[in-house]
This record gives structure tokens, C-alpha cells and sequence, in this order.
């Protein structure tokens, strides 16, 4: 092992060890307010089990949407759901806070901290709620599964969870840059939260919406919702192109290229609150 593998598996465990710090003080803050916790999953339970009895209503009245049966479209719905809730618990709150971080120059600090900074603002906090919202979402999938009679096999499933990450890469990306808007506005919140109610249209069959429209081709090469769930359940319900997972693969590489891009021009562009 030569120099450079040294110095990248070091810096790999030194932050480990600041990630697995940074675990350790979002827990202790959850347990400091297990009212707010208890109830944040009890909000989020309620919304998810209403898409379900949308869904319910909807499929009273006809069979399918596309080619999207009932259950093919509740599994969708809990592949989108455990996408969005992993999303909130790893990064949502993060997101949310760098417009406060900005205006009340706390940012400076962290910008003198020996470390990569949008590694710490996007980690710094752990939504441990999302944890359970994302189980009882798997819960749906399963029951959903088993309605669909799937053979669903180990390598599978392991794919399954690969485009999910995928996905939360894209919510991540996606929000993180409309976050960094704040270096010129101050607060940003409003275009944050927003974006936040994007993710009901990830819920949605993409056949729902004429091929070649502008709302399909917005939201799937634009702002690329369309693909965070439809794709990893078109995986599982056999019905998946290989140029699917090109296009999902491929625009969460844009997303994460324009991502960082924008953090580095607002970077040079923030002068501190105290400036």
C-alpha cells in the first residue's frame, strides 16, 4: 500500500469517527424531546396512510392507470415513501438549516473547521423519525409484494436498494442547491420547502402523463421526480428498461455535478454576516 492509499483510508476513519460523533449528538438531541419525536411520526404515518386511501378511492373507478394496476401503484407509493423518508432522515433537516446557518453567520465557524464544510452541513443532524416512517413504508412494500405475488430474489432486491440510494442522491442534490440560494437571499426557506412538496408528484404513475408532454419531460429531465420511484418499482414488478437505469444513474450524476458547482460558486460568493 503505497502513500496515497494510506492517506485516503485515514482520512476514510477520521471521518467515520466525526460522522459517528456527529450520530451520537442527534441522538441525545431526539431523546431530549420525545414529544416532538413521537409526534412527527404520528404526522407522518397519517399522510402516508391518506396517499394509500387516495389511491383506494381512486382505483374504485377504474382498474388501471396506464399499465399500473392498484397494488403496482401502493407499491409505488411505499417506494417512494421509504426514498423520501431515508432522504429526510439523513439530510432534510440539514438542508433546511444552511439558510439560518448563512444569516446568522454561524457558517463562519464551520468554515474554519479542519474538515470538508458541506460534509458537516449536510450530516450534522440525524431525523431519527424518518427511521420509522422508512419501516413502516417497507411494511406497504411487502404487503404489496405479496399481493403482486413477486419473485423477488436477494440480488434483486439489493439492486432495489441501490436506485433507491440513487434517488435519495437526487432529492439530496436537488434540495441542497435550492438550499445554497440563501448565500444571495438570505433566506431561503420558502424555495426549500417548496421543493418539499415536490415530492408528491415521485408518488405518481410516470404513464399518468402523456409521453412527450412538457410536465413529463420537465419532471424527468429537469427536475427528475419522475424517476426517483417509478424506476426502482418497475425493477421489482419486472417491467424495467436498462435505459431506465442509464437515465436515473445518469441524471443523479448532473444533479451531484450541478450540485457542488453551485456550493462552490456560493462559497466564494458569502462574505459573513460579520462582513
Amino acid at each position: 500500500m503505497d502513500a496515497r492509499q494510506c492517506s485516503v483510508g485515514n482520512r476514510g476513519r477520521r471521518y467515520l469517527v466525526i460522522y459517528a460523533a456527529l450520530l451520537k449528538n442527534s441522538v441525545i438531541r431526539e431523546m431530549m424531546f420525545k414529544g416532538n419525536f413521537l409526534l412527527w411520526i404520528v404526522v407522518e404515518v397519517a399522510w402516508f396512510a391518506m396517499q394509500l386511501g387516495f389511491i383506494s378511492v381512486l382505483y374504485l373507478h377504474t382498474e388501471a392507470i396506464g399499465t399500473w394496476t392498484k397494488w403496482q401503484v401502493v407499491l409505488l407509493i411505499g417506494a417512494s415513501h421509504f426514498i423520501q423518508q431515508m432522504y429526510q432522515t439523513f439530510f432534510l433537516v440539514n438542508c433546511l438549516n444552511l439558510s439560518e446557518l448563512v444569516r446568522s453567520g454561524k457558517l463562519d465557524f464551520l468554515l474554519m473547521l479542519p474538515v470538508n464544510t458541506r460534509f458537516l452541513l449536510s450530516l450534522r443532524q440525524l431525523d431519527l423519525g424518518g427511521l420509522v416512517n422508512a419501516a413502516f413504508a417497507v411494511a406497504v412494500m411487502v404487503y404489496a409484494a405479496g399481493k403482486l405475488e413477486l419473485a423477488l430474489t436477494w440480488s434483486r432486491l439489493l439492486v432495489f436498494l441501490g436506485l433507491c440510494g440513487l434517488g435519495v442522491g437526487i432529492h439530496y442534490c436537488l434540495m441542497f442547491t435550492l438550499a445554497t440560494v440563501s448565500f444571495w437571499t438570505v433566506r431561503a426557506q420558502g424555495i426549500v420547502h417548496g421543493y418539499y412538496n415536490l415530492f408528491n408528484i415521485a408518488r405518481m404513475p410516470d404513464e399518468a402523463f402523456a409521453r412527450g408532454s412538457v410536465f413529463r419531460s420537465v419532471f424527468t429531465f429537469v427536475l427528475p421526480v419522475l424517476l426517483i420511484s417509478n424506476v426502482p418499482v418497475r425493477l421489482l414488478t419486472e417491467r424495467l428498461t436498462p435505459a431506465s437505469v442509464w437515465l436515473l444513474a445518469g441524471m443523479t450524476l448532473i444533479c451531484a455535478l450541478g450540485s457542488e458547482w453551485v456550493w462552490r460558486l456560493s462559497v466564494r460568493r458569502y462574505t459573513s454576516a460579520s462582513s
